[in-house]
């Protein structure tokens, strides 16, 4: 089963060391998730050209009412995680 795409995302961001300033801007901008939601449509061609796959998740994210949500949950867990 593949994971999902708040796990690829926390997995790569902790990979390069990013986890936490991530979870920091996360829980600082779920209030403004439905505009992050337009900005990911709006801008998702550059975003593909600039990212590849990876600008995939990050409007999969964006798009669900629930996604941010989770990828903070994932950024937590993949701190706590030391393996």
């Amino acid at each position: 089963m593949k994971p999902r795409p708040e796990r690829r995302v926390a997995e790569e961001l902790d990979r390069r060391g990013l986890a936490a300033p991530a979870a920091l801007l996360v829980d600082a901008h779920r209030p403004l998730a439905p505009l992050v939601a337009d900005l990911a449509a709006a801008l998702g061609p550059l975003a593909r050209a600039l990212l590849g796959h990876r600008a995939d998740d990050l409007r999969t994210i964006a798009e669900d009412p629930e996604g941010l949500d989770r990828l903070a949950d994932e950024l937590r867990s993949t701190r706590a995680d030391p393996g």
